[in-house]
């Protein structure tokens, strides 16, 4: 599904004749192997299934990390909502085995560039569209509310100013920090709600023959801000846009929606707030979590996605310093205490 991981391990011994009795003897021929695929930022791991001409994605997620059940729902619901979801053949939720379609290596993040990036981004958001006429209205699902928000940025001053920069707040840096927080949620909640995939991105979309982009990475789903996704796409963690380039996009996004009407009237500024805003809230949230993924899990290649995440932190601090008190007190503190610790690291050569 993604490129060869950097480290292979093995498979468990049980995975292969686990899926030769689950797709039979004609679908897995004597001589099909196992090769390691790399997974992502979580405890699952992917292996290609592979040989005479058959290739499947089994895949390995741990049930006590791992959440297996809301894989195998969302999977069905985006594929009813239409979007190009990988086939699961079946799951062995105890174990946490599951027997996918493989969708290929091809990563829309390799694929993007400056002449094609108007087409890729209207066909993500063309699916986007598609997981916002999913009817939340009755929908069972976990929410994107205050304390999961909240959780979110809390990474932050645990994981990226503590952990990572060894900086110790004292309270009134904790109240300013909080303040902050506080002004991102609350405006997160005043948005309209829709189905929320949390990771669309250009690491998660993979181009297939037919046109279509493969949505992978979708677990996490749930109901929330309407620009989450949006601000995920467009204002990539591995991949930068000029800033008017992503407005034009943002805005065609907001046309879209109130076309097929699945969002009232809102105007530009109101719109790009909520997309400026949200965005700072992610990328707030992504130091603390690519922090940790260094420091707990040992995954030391996010630190080097830090500096652009940083870029956009400060670019929308500043955009809105001028009108928000606590954007610019948050912006004072971080280029005073912060940023010299920053630039220091091995890491911050592109900040």
């Amino acid at each position: 599904m993604s490129e060869p991981a950097r480290e292979p391990r093995s498979a468990p011994a049980d995975l292969l004749p686990w899926a030769r009795e689950l797709l039979g003897a004609r679908s897995v021929p004597p001589g099909a192997s196992l090769a390691v695929v790399a997974g992502d930022a979580s405890n699952r791991r992917y292996f290609r299934l592979s040989g005479a001409g058959v290739s499947y994605i089994l895949a390995q997620a741990p049930p006590t990390t791992e959440k297996n059940e809301a894989f195998v729902s969302v999977r069905a619901m985006l594929a009813r909502a239409g979007l190009r979801v990988p086939r699961l053949y079946g799951a062995d939720l105890d174990r946490g085995y599951l027997a996918l379609e493989d969708l290929g290596d091809r990563l829309l993040l390799r694929e993007l560039g400056a002449d094609n990036a108007d087409a890729c981004y209207a066909q993500a958001c063309t699916d986007l569209r598609l997981l916002a006429a999913v009817d939340v209205s009755s929908l069972d699902w976990p929410r994107y509310d205050r304390t999961l928000l909240t959780e979110e940025l809390d990474r932050f001053p645990q994981w990226f100013a503590g952990a990572l920069l060894d900086y110790a707040m004292d309270s009134a840096e904790r109240l300013l920090v909080r303040e902050l927080s506080d002004a991102l949620v609350g405006d997160a909640l005043e948005q309209p709600r829709v189905l929320v995939h949390r990771d669309f991105h250009s690491r998660n979309l993979m181009p297939q023959a037919d046109g279509s982009l493969g949505v992978i990475d979708f677990q996490d789903a749930v109901v929330g801000p309407v620009t989450y996704d949006l601000v995920s796409l467009l204002r990539d963690c591995y991949v930068r846009w000029p800033a008017q380039r992503v407005r034009d996009w943002a805005l065609r996004h907001r046309d879209g929606l109130v076309e097929d009407g699945l969002l009232p009237a809102v105007d530009d500024e109101c719109f790009l707030r909520w997309f400026d805003w949200m965005g700072l809230q992610r990328h707030i949230k992504v130091l603390g979590t690519f922090a940790r993924l260094y420091l707990r899990d040992g995954k030391p290649e996010y630190l080097q996605d830090l500096p652009l995440v940083l870029r956009y932190v400060r670019e929308t601090l500043q955009q809105y310093a001028g009108r928000e008190p606590v954007f610019a007190h948050f912006d004072d503190w971080f280029e005073g205490r912060l940023r010299p610790r920053i630039e220091a690291q091995d890491w911050s050569a592109t900040t």
